[in-house]
């Protein structure tokens, strides 16, 4: 019978953590090495740890090298000489292998003790929080989530790359490219115009689409995910904080089969648009598009939802309509740092998955009647700083009252205000106020 957990020595390896000073002692130079993996926290043994200390305070003076005598009288300064063993065991180090060539396999050793270790304290802590019922479950599941996302990245290999290394990578990936058949790199918008100047919504990034109320956010983020999921099958998520799935569901159905949404909403339709919009339905419904409809969705809900279409659905792209109400768990800060913290745990969660984040959200009042520009971003500067790539709609109200009399469409402008690794311009899309959705422009010229 296995022992009881609580009875279990935690992982470690003593001969790698020893292996890897006594590397340290025979070649200074295999410290750079260690460092890539490992810190004086990975070492189990304390007397390990105190010996490592003594190695990094010689590497940071960079007056001495590390060896068995000045790590000696390192130690005795740091009052802990006695504490990692005396120098007898400094010196016995050195005998425990005969070269310094194997530190990069030592070193992973220790790291990986190490992070078997981090794991076992976030489940002991999962198991802790988990018998405290002032806390909410779905905030303890987040924070699990959180901790176990943070090992990870602490984890990463900070080693470097040459330029050797990396141009095979560059010319394989140039090369597939120049093969395929995609027009672009990342995931298309349906709007030409503007996948030429972005290759499309690239994986890691926060777009940001601005403008004032009833300008057509919403039916621009929706129009893209329809022509991301139906046309090209690709996985994408709606979250939406504002309207209820049904009526995102009816929006979808009147704009796919281009009948207008107040004979759906009366049921004042024909034959002909009952077969149209079973048709539309029918294509809809064999779309990987998943909404979730939440108002006042909590920030960390709208991770966990993400992490769980990400992995089990396999989504490439999440949209959130809109940015400034989702909730906070910091109710005691002003809401400024919310909107800070919520727009940085956005830019966060489109790097952890490795997709696009677009993210909806309103302009400030004054942004009314004129162009808008990046200062009018609603509640926060960091939104701005945040954001890899940022566009606003604009439309003059005068556009929209003219249409509304003569029953037209309004030539809208989106405006690309930002793009960290692009050009930045305006192109101009048509709303079709009747199915409440967009088109390039060039399509209605024709």
């Amino acid at each position: 019978m296995a022992a009881p957990l609580k009875d279990k020595v935690p992982p470690h390896n003593d001969e790698a953590e020893q292996a890897a000073l006594g590397a340290i002692l025979l070649d200074n130079d295999a410290i750079d090495t260690a460092l890539l993996y490992i810190k004086p926290e990975d070492f189990y043994s304390n007397a390990n740890r105190r010996v490592f200390k003594a190695i990094l305070n010689l590497y940071n003076q960079g007056s001495q090298k590390a060896d068995i005598i000045t790590v000696v009288a390192e130690l005795r300064q740091m009052g802990e000489l006695e504490a990692a063993g005396g120098p007898a065991y400094v010196a016995s180090l050195t005998n425990v292998v005969p070269s310094s060539a194997n530190i990069d396999h030592y070193a992973r050793l220790v790291q990986d003790s190490s992070l078997r270790r981090s794991m076992l304290r976030v489940s002991a802590e999962m198991n802790s929080r988990s018998f405290d019922e002032s806390v909410e479950s779905r905030v303890i599941l987040e924070e699990t989530q959180q901790m176990i996302f943070e090992l990870g990245e602490d984890r990463q290999s900070l080693a470097f790359k040459s330029t050797r290394d990396l141009m095979p990578k560059a010319i394989d990936m140039i090369e597939k490219l120049y093969r395929s058949k995609e027009a672009y790199t990342g995931i298309p918008s349906g709007f030409d115009d503007l996948d030429t100047q972005t290759s499309g919504f690239q994986n890691s990034e926060l777009i940001i689409i601005g403008a004032r109320p009833s300008v057509g956010k919403t039916a621009l983020a929706l129009t893209m995910a329809s022509h991301i999921s139906v046309d090209k099958k690709i996985p994408a998520a709606f979250f939406s904080l504002e309207m209820s799935d049904m009526a995102l569901a009816l929006r979808l159905i009147s704009a796919e089969a281009k009948i207008e949404s107040e004979k759906i909403r009366s049921g004042l339709l024909k034959a002909q648009d009952f077969h149209s919009l079973m048709t539309a339905a029918g294509r809809i419904y064999d779309a990987p598009l998943y909404i979730v409809d939440t108002p006042g969705m909590k920030l960390l809900d709208l991770r966990s939802q993400a992490r769980r279409l990400r992995s089990q659905q396999g989504v490439r792209i999440i949209f959130i309509d809109y940015l400034t109400l989702v909730s906070s768990e910091n109710y005691n800060v002003p809401r400024h740092e919310q909107i800070a913290e919520i727009s940085r745990s956005l830019k966060s969660l489109a790097r952890e998955l490795d997709i696009p984040v677009v993210a909806l959200s309103q302009l400030r009042r004054d942004a009314e009647g004129k162009r808008p520009n990046l200062s009018d971003i609603r509640e926060s500067g960091s939104i701005e700083q945040d954001a890899d790539l940022v566009m606003f709609l604009h439309r003059e109200r005068e556009t929209d009252h003219k249409a509304a009399r003569e029953g037209g469409d309004g030539k809208t402008e989106l405006i690309i205000a930002k793009q960290r690794n692009g050009p930045v311009g305006t192109i101009d899309i048509v709303f079709l106020p009747r199915y409440a959705r967009f088109v390039p422009f060039a399509r209605v010229r024709q």
